[in-house]
């Protein structure tokens, strides 16, 4: 019998504005989808779309309309139907990223599994998350590194013209490990003047200091970068594993994120691709509930790095699924993503 579709818009909430280098909101549309199978058994999954990449909820639900007809016959038929659905539409990342939650939930439910133990995973061996502070005031920057206490590491956003304010408000503020982002915003010759500011405020790596496409720039970040011992990962420049192979000796690791992969099979390969290349994984999300989160945590004991803390800088997450204790990813044991509505 074949699976029906279900879809649900609706919107979440970030407790503060979240501003990066390119902008500023606080409020998210979403769409959820379940597949249900002839038993009545449902997967879940989440869209994310970003206007970055040309998403908006307006897409995902057009590309819902079209995916519909190209859902499998047997919910096993995982890379088949992921395949199918890049075909159908390959631009349609967070569009493609639910179904394929969606259907890998299904299975691991058909199989009573969560899905990491599917994949052969040690679910201790997910790392650490970061959680983020967005760009702001110091005074409320300080105030976010408090609300932030029982994380052991922070990611700074940075691309501003006050990005040295920034860092120095954060670091008074507490003594822990940080990351930081520039979201594309640096030229070349700023993200150079930067580097030994970073390495000066105890910074672990430097993720998307330029525009994506400037890969020659990239190279030139990551030999000054070297001398500091400052690795330098991608996230924007890197969509899928084919965009690998020309980022190496140009950055030293990259970030995977479901929304602009599009498929758990996707990310998966990312991570095998990277790993051939010697390269840092670490794996990322935008705002997203926890039905989103758990999705990539399942494969978080995989990689060396995760920023998963786009449920909790909502006020409003509908949905239980891993938890973060204490900055830990713990991943649920229920069968599928083990995530459940509240």
């Amino acid at each position: 019998m074949a699976l029906k579709l279900h879809v649900e818009q609706c919107s979440i909430t970030t407790r503060h504005p979240f501003v990066i280098a390119r902008g500023s909101t606080n409020g998210y549309k979403r769409a959820w989808v379940r597949l249900v199978d002839g038993d009545g058994l449902e997967g879940w999954g989440e869209a994310d779309p970003s206007s970055f990449y040309g998403e908006s909820l307006e897409t995902v639900l057009s590309a819902f309309d079209k995916l519909a007809s190209h859902l499998p016959r047997d919910p096993f038929d995982l890379e088949a139907a992921e395949d199918r659905w890049e075909h159908a539409l390959p631009k349609n990342w967070a569009a493609r990223a639910a179904l394929s939650a969606a259907l890998h939930d299904l299975v691991g439910k058909k199989l009573g599994q969560p899905l990491w133990r599917l994949w052969g995973l040690d679910p201790q061996r997910a790392p650490l998350t970061s959680f983020t502070i967005g760009i702001d005031s110091p005074d409320k920057m300080r105030a976010k590194v408090r609300e932030a206490e029982d994380y052991p590491i922070l990611k700074v956003k940075l691309g501003t013209d006050r990005d040295e304010e920034i860092l120095r408000t954060v670091r008074e503020a507490t003594r822990k490990p940080l990351r930081v982002d520039a979201n594309a915003g640096w030229t070349v010759a700023r993200a150079k003047q930067m580097i030994p500011v970073l390495k000066e405020y105890g910074v672990e790596f430097l993720e998307q200091p330029l525009p994506p496409d400037d890969l020659d720039g990239l190279s030139d970040v990551r030999r000054a970068a070297a001398k500091q011992h400052l690795p330098v990962v991608v996230d924007e420049s890197c969509l899928v594993a084919a965009d690998i192979p020309r980022l190496v000796g140009r950055a030293d690791g990259i970030n995977i994120k479901l929304a602009k992969c599009g498929s758990l099979r996707e990310a998966l390969r990312m991570v095998a691709t990277a790993r051939a290349h010697g390269m840092l994984v670490m794996v990322g999300c935008m705002i997203e509930t926890s039905l989103g989160i758990t999705a990539a945590a399942h494969f978080t004991p995989l990689v060396d790095a995760a920023d998963l803390d786009g449920a909790a800088l909502t006020v409003d997450d509908p949905f239980t699924g891993a938890t973060i204790d204490n900055g830990q990813i713990r991943l649920p044991t229920e069968p599928g993503l083990g995530v459940r509505r509240r």
